[in-house]
């Protein structure tokens, strides 16, 4: 039986109100696989970007060695959390859990966690969590290293959601993240899963963090992942 890989961020196992196990029916990968007749290869986490898919394809050997051979379908689900406002660099909240001592890993945690919004609203922004370049360039890196071991096989890019919410109060970038991500999946021969349309007149019966969707939005999105792939 084909597998769908799909490389994704917290929007494929997070639900209405919480995070599911990712073989829940009702989240949008496992729609997908079930109108591709597939079975689903899920690897994601929480506020993955397209580097994190990156380093996910070519650093996890069960990734490399076990899913990517036996997929029928990639959809790379990477690349919608780049867009979001952060008032520090990237770089500066990813070390925090390096701190050595608890107590000050701890602190710094919360600070950043409770400054985030207030400072995001307002300097409206001012960082992206990953610049569109490297965006850009992570999901290409991720297209030909994919297409040099699987020639042929069919991919989809899913594009920047849109959201609402207290924790990212700005949405400066998105509308550019959406144009670029057409750009993108045009010039590298990809298909784009437009959930814009989808999503955007939905979103207050999404979760209450304004991000993460309804079932309702999954089956949509599922279905137009298959349909995208399908082609």
């Amino acid at each position: 039986m084909a597998h769908l890989l799909v490389i994704g961020d917290s929007l494929a196992f997070h639900g209405p109100e919480k995070a599911v196990p990712p073989s829940d029916p009702r989240l949008y990968p496992q729609v997908a696989g079930r109108h591709l007749g597939m079975a689903v290869d899920l690897v994601a986490r929480q506020g993955w970007t397209a580097r994190d898919g990156w380093w996910a394809l070519t650093k996890d050997p069960v990734v490399w060695g076990e899913y990517l051979p036996r997929a029928g379908a990639l959809l790379l689900g990477v690349g919608g959390m780049d867009q979001l406002p952060t008032p520090v660099p990237t770089w500066l909240r990813d070390s925090i859990p390096y701190v050595r001592h608890w107590r000050v890993r701890r602190t710094a945690r919360e600070t950043l966690r409770r400054a985030t919004a207030a400072l995001a609203r307002r300097v409206n922004g001012p960082f992206r969590m990953l610049p569109q370049p490297a965006t850009d360039r992570y999901l290409s890196r991720m297209v030909q290293g994919v297409r040099a071991l699987r020639p042929g096989l069919p991919i989809a890019l899913l594009g920047p959601p849109p959201w609402t919410g207290p924790y990212y109060p700005s949405t400066r970038f998105h509308a550019a993240a959406l144009a670029a991500a057409r750009v993108w999946a045009a010039r590298e021969g990809v298909a784009y899963v437009d959930v814009e349309p989808l999503v955007a007149p939905r979103l207050a019966s999404c979760n209450p963090d304004g991000m993460h969707w309804s079932w309702e939005v999954h089956a949509l999105v599922g279905e137009t992942v298959a349909r995208n792939l399908s082609r």
